[in-house]
C-alpha cells in the first residue's frame, strides 16, 4: 500500500495556531464509520451520540516541558534536545536536532549548569541516549528549564502552557499531547458521567511513535517507535465487563485506541498490563476492542491518518476531510474533532 494514497491538500489557513478560549467550543464532525454518513455539529453535542453504559477511555498522560535548548560544553554550539522516553532514573532517549554534532561523550549544558546531559549512546535517525546530571528533583529542574514541545506547524506562541494539557492529565511522561482530550472540561466529563457514561483512565506516553513522519514509500515498510503504556486493574476490569455486556468502548484519541488494541493483541483480551507498544494500525487491521473513536484531524500521510482510515475506510475518511476543508474546520492539535461511530 502506497503512502501517497493518504495525501490530501490542506489550506494553511486551516491549521489551528491557538486553542479556542473555551475547550468545548470546537466543531465536531460525526461520521458513520461504515457508510460515511456525516453530521456537522459542535463538540458539546457529543453527549447526543453517547449513551448510558458506554465506556469512555481517556489517556491521562501529562506533557513534559520536554524541549530543551542548551550549549555544547566544548564549543558552545547550540543544541536542541527533545526528551522522548525515560529509560532509567537519569537516562533518557532523546531526539536531537542536528544530531551529527552530538557524539558519544558530548556534554550539553542547560541553563546555568542546573542540568547537564551527556551522550552515552548514539542511536539511529537523530536519536541519542543521554545521561542527565542535576541537583534536586528532575521534574522541577525540567519545569524551570524546559519548554512545551509544540508541533512545528504551530507558529504562534502559546500564552498558557496548560492549554497543551488535558484537564485530566496525571502521569508525566509525554513529548506531545493526546490532542483529542484537549476538548474536554472537567464539568463536561462530569455531565457525561451523570448520564451514565463510565470514564476510564489509561496511560500512553506520547512519543516518537505517534508523531514521527512516514519516510518510506510503502506503508508496510514503516516501523513505529515504542511508547510506554499502562492499563491498571480497575480500568481493565471495567472495560472487560463492558465488552462482555456488549456495551460500547469509546476511545478518546488514537493513543487510547492503540493502547487497548495492543493489550488485546498481546493477551487475547483486556487485562491489567504495562509495557511498550510499537503497534502500527493501518488499513487491513482487525480491531478487537474499540467501537467508536473521538479524534482530531491529522496530517497528510501520517500514521494517525492511516489509523483512522483503518477504523473506517480510506475513501470515507478522505471524503470526510474534503468536507471538513470545505466547511472550514480547524485542523491538527488545536483544531476541531471527529467522532467515528455507527449512526
Amino acid at each position: 500500500m502506497k503512502v501517497k494514497r493518504f495525501r490530501y491538500n490542506l489550506p494553511e489557513r486551516l491549521i489551528a495556531q491557538t486553542p479556542l478560549k473555551d475547550r468545548t467550543a470546537s466543531k465536531l464532525l460525526v461520521v458513520d464509520r461504515d457508510t460515511g454518513e456525516r453530521i456537522d455539529t459542535t463538540f458539546t453535542a457529543l453527549k447526543n451520540h453517547l449513551r448510558k453504559g458506554d465506556v469512555l477511555v481517556i489517556n491521562d498522560t501529562a506533557v513534559l516541558p520536554a524541549r530543551l535548548i542548551g550549549q555544547k560544553e566544548d564549543t558552545g554550539g547550540v543544541v536542541e534536545v527533545l526528551l522522548l522516553r525515560q529509560e532509567t532514573d537519569d537516562a533518557w532517549e532523546c531526539l536531537v536536532k542536528r544530531a551529527k554534532k552530538v557524539r558519544r561523550g558530548t556534554r550539553v549544558i542547560f541553563g546555568k549548569g542546573q542540568l547537564i546531559a551527556e551522550c552515552v549512546e548514539v542511536l539511529d535517525q537523530g536519536l541519542r541516549r543521554m545521561k542527565m546530571q542535576y541537583n534536586g528533583i528532575f521534574l522541577e529542574v525540567l519545569e524551570a528549564l524546559g519548554e512545551m514541545p509544540l508541533p512545528p506547524y504551530i507558529k504562534e506562541k502559546l500564552d498558557d502552557k496548560d492549554r497543551y494539557q488535558t484537564v485530566y492529565r496525571d502521569e508525566p511522561g509525554s513529548a506531545a499531547a493526546p490532542t483529542a482530550g484537549l476538548h474536554f472540561t472537567k464539568s463536561y466529563l462530569a455531565a457525561l458521567q451523570s448520564m451514565g457514561v463510565e470514564v476510564v483512565r489509561i496511560t500512553l506516553h506520547v512519543g516518537l511513535g505517534t508523531f514521527r513522519p512516514v519516510s518510506v514509500e510503502n506503508v508496510e515498510d514503516h516501523t513505529m517507535h515504542e511508547e510506554f503504556y499502562r492499563v491498571n486493574d480497575d480500568a481493565a476490569t471495567t472495560i472487560r465487563q463492558a465488552i462482555q455486556a456488549r456495551r460500547r468502548i469509546v476511545a478518546v484519541g488514537t493513543t487510547s485506541m492503540r493502547t487497548l488494541e495492543t493489550v488485546a493483541r498481546k493477551h487475547g483480551h483486556i487485562q491489567a498490563d504495562a509495557g511498550f507498544s510499537n503497534l502500527f494500525i493501518y488499513p487491513g487491521f482487525t480491531f478487537q476492542v474499540v467501537d467508536a473513536l473521538l479524534t482530531n484531524f491529522h496530517l497528510p500521510e501520517s500514521t494517525l491518518l492511516m489509523l483512522v482510515s483503518a477504523f473506517s475506510s480510506q475513501e470515507i475518511i478522505l471524503d470526510a476531510y474534503r468536507h471538513a476543508i470545505e466547511l472550514n474546520y480547524r485542523f491538527f492539535s488545536f483544531g476541531d474533532a471527529m467522532l467515528l461511530t455507527r449512526l
